[in-house]
């Protein structure tokens, strides 16, 4: 074999250990997870519902690969994804996967029970409405991750306590909830909580990840 051939097969093989680092669906949620800001390993393991044994042998599968960084907090690992363009692979990979994949199209229009809970807004008119006070923008993810980032003049308000501050929010403005992105039930739940209660509401598909891969602005609370 030539020293040519020798060192091609180096470059692909070098390029393959990110393919091969993120050929899990597990390892797929926690980028997308990750996507949200900075976690310990224990509530990584919790939001994608599996032991943390799991999660830490993934992590490192993401780690070795350099597309997550760690740091450590007394007993605690904290993960976060290397920088920007992972959040924007991820993005571009599900992206793709809507784009070629009929089952994957199905999948997806099964969680939209009825078409009219999607808002039929583009960025430009959602910003434009949110800034005029049109609409309420909510943000249902938990709160250290609105905290991290969050689309423009949205409020936080986690899916798990929207029950009980109901009352906070003005009843003749419609609500457009948004999550993690598409795969993400949290604004679907909302939506859902908002209208059994009488309540105009809807969702976007779009996350903060999906937000800023359109070149959109994004606001943040903590540096």
């Amino acid at each position: 074999m030539s020293s040519a051939r020798q060192i091609k097969n180096l470059l692909y093989e070098q390029v393959g250990r990110i393919g091969k680092a993120i050929s899990s669906p597990k390892r797929l949620e926690l980028i997308e997870v990750l996507c949200q800001g900075e976690k310990s390993v224990e509530q990584l393991a919790a939001d994608t519902d599996i032991s943390i044994k799991l999660a830490s042998a993934h992590l490192k599968g993401l780690k070795d690969a350099h597309l997550v960084i760690t740091r450590r907090e007394g007993k605690h690992i904290y993960y976060r994804l290397a920088d920007d363009q992972v959040a924007d692979m991820w993005v571009m990979l599900r992206t793709l996967a809507e784009e070629r994949l009929l089952e994957l199209q199905a999948a997806m229009h099964k969680l939209v029970e009825k078409p009219e809970e999607l808002a039929a807004l583009s960025a430009d008119e959602l910003l434009a409405q949110a800034r005029r006070g049109d609409i309420i923008v909510l943000d249902v993810r938990p709160e250290p991750e609105y905290s991290v980032a969050h689309l423009p003049y949205a409020r936080s308000m986690p899916v798990s306590e929207l029950q009980k501050r109901m009352a906070e929010l003005p009843a003749d403005k419609p609500v457009v909830a948004y999550c993690r992105g598409p795969f993400c039930l949290m604004a679907k739940e909302a939506v859902n909580l908002l209208e059994q209660q009488g309540r105009h509401a809807q969702r976007i598909e779009l996350g903060v990840a999906e937000w800023r891969a359109l070149g959109l602005p994004i606001e943040h609370n903590q540096d």
